[in-house]
């Protein structure tokens, strides 16, 4: 019995010697090329986020020349997609052949895409050196989160000038340089991946704030850039943060479109709401692809809320922002409109916001531009305008907006072209407590309505206790965007009646 096993153990290794050396007619391909066998040759993996895909795609065209024949498909089943190239190369159970080569379309703009190869073989030549890649797309659903490429070389330090030279030009080539960009959550729960947007087209005249306002802003993130060559001589820093905050409706948002719409070939990443949870990847790509500008909106929505990180968001914005050199052309702009959730962790870390600007609720003189701005088409006289201006106290551009709107609905409704008396009917109209909520959602804080001090619904302390049956272990935060996390404790109390509720927060 011993002999036998031992008998069966050395049948066993010549059985693996010899499969061993069976190359897959890919692997015959990819020794042809190299002039080696490529199961002596390391192989060389660059990993890189799907939507660099098209970049790298562009580089590997460049550097294969249009040689004909230097691309290569890989015909099998769709196990090939998440095979390593060992078995590629020699696999005793799968006889990888060439076939047609596998395609996927990636966006290069908002507005125009490429056909990119998705998995292939790419046989190349440089600097005299033999090089085979293996070009793979991202496929979550077969659990490969990112897009790869495999370099085989039997001249190592070729290899290593290869992805040298190779990184360089995703970065020259890049369609993602100047865009405007988003992140989108893949439906298999992957890494966000970077979609483009189109640019805004927003002039000044269309963002109605006090004198000055815009001007301090536009200065700050636009005019550093300008004078980037005059602040680096005098040894300044490029890199800011600025700050947009008050209540909603105010203009921050449009205020963000105008500074894109100012900056064209800069590169932009609009984040809000989830997508912020992204921001490691968008300030890669804005430290890439300098200058550019990162946008959080409604950061306060997400400001302590946790997710894969121990730390709340906002810290990881921050440390985005410390991870930036100092001459690194890059503005962080945030908004709020709940400045008090943001201000001890900002003030904890001087520095990181070098400008807070208010974007307040609009004066009479704004309301008036707001009216006339939204009323331009219509037959308005300028005595009624300004009249609904001084009546709408507290109002945002959303309200002069849908009031304009109910203006031409009532005219429409009597048979009549607009006049002054639908624009007063209207604002009557909105005007009504019957319309209180109406005018909340539309962003006003008339002094008439009830809150008018905009209660956000947050206490002011971080930590709120109940008497009574139950006290509260750690802080209590409710509200939109973010997660009730707090421990409570059950105790004995001398008097039920003497628990207090508090507001239902």
């Amino acid at each position: 019995m011993r002999a036998f096993a031992r008998y069966i153990e050395k049948a066993n290794e010549l059985a693996a010697a010899e499969q061993q050396a069976v190359l897959t007619p890919i692997g015959e391909r990819i020794r042809d090329h190299i002039g080696v066998d490529p199961q002596t040759v390391p192989v060389v993996t660059e990993d890189f986020p799907d939507h660099r895909l098209v970049d790298a795609d562009i580089a590997l065209d460049e550097l294969s020349g249009g040689v004909p024949d230097a691309l290569v498909g890989i015909a099998g089943d769709d196990s090939r997609f998440h095979s390593s190239v060992s078995e590629l190369i020699a696999n005793p159970h799968s006889r990888w052949a060439p076939g047609p080569v596998s395609y996927a379309t990636r966006a290069t703009s908002a507005d125009t895409s490429r056909r990119v190869v998705s998995f292939g073989l790419r046989l190349l030549r440089f600097d005299g050196a033999p090089v085979a890649v293996v070009q793979r797309s991202a496929k979550p659903e077969y659990g490969r989160a990112q897009a790869s490429l495999e370099i085989l070389s039997p001249d190592q330090e070729a290899s290593s000038a290869f992805l040298l030279r190779l990184r360089a030009l995703m970065i020259e080539r890049s369609v993602l340089r100047g865009q405007v960009l988003s992140f989108v959550q893949s439906e298999y729960g992957s890494d966000a991946g970077a979609t483009f947007l189109r640019r805004p087209d927003v002039d000044a005249d269309a963002v109605v704030l006090p004198d000055g306002v815009l001007d301090e802003v536009v200065d700050h993130v636009v005019g550093i850039g300008e004078q980037r060559e005059a602040l680096l001589a005098a040894g300044q820093h490029l890199k800011r943060g600025v700050l947009l905050y008050g209540p909603p409706g105010t203009g921050k948002t449009l205020t963000i479109r105008h500074l894109l719409a100012r900056t064209p070939g800069v590169t932009a990443i609009l984040l809000t709401g989830s997508s912020i949870s992204a921001i490691g990847a968008a300030a890669e790509i804005a430290r890439t692809f300098q200058p550019s500008i990162v946008v959080l909106e409604d950061i306060d929505l997400v400001a302590m809320e946790r997710h894969s990180s121990p730390q709340p968001l906002l810290f990881e914005v921050l440390d985005a922002l410390d991870g930036l050199d100092g001459d690194a052309d890059v503005a962080f702009v945030m908004t709020t409109n709940r400045v008090s959730v943001l201000e001890r962790a900002l003030a904890d870390r001087p520095g990181r916001v070098d400008l807070a600007v208010e974007i307040p609720l609009p004066d009479l003189p704004e309301r008036v531009r707001l009216f006339r701005r939204y009323a331009s088409a219509l037959p308005f006289s300028e005595d009624a305008l300004a009249e609904a201006a001084e009546r709408a106290e507290g109002t945002t551009g959303s309200f002069a907006k849908e009031l304009m709107r109910r203006s031409v609905l009532g005219a429409a409704l009597r048979r009549a072209d607009p006049h002054d008396v639908d624009l007063r009917a209207a604002l009557d109209s909105l005007l009504t407590e019957r319309s209180a909520l109406t005018r909340k959602l539309l962003g006003t804080r008339n002094p008439a309505d009830p809150d008018e001090e905009g209660d956000d619904g947050f206490e002011d302390e971080d930590e709120v206790t109940y008497s009574g049956s139950y006290v509260a272990l750690g802080p209590i935060r409710s509200g939109p965007g973010w997660s009730v996390g707090t421990a409570m404790q059950h105790v004995d109390a001398p008097d039920a009646d003497d628990a207090t509720e508090d507001d239902g927060h």
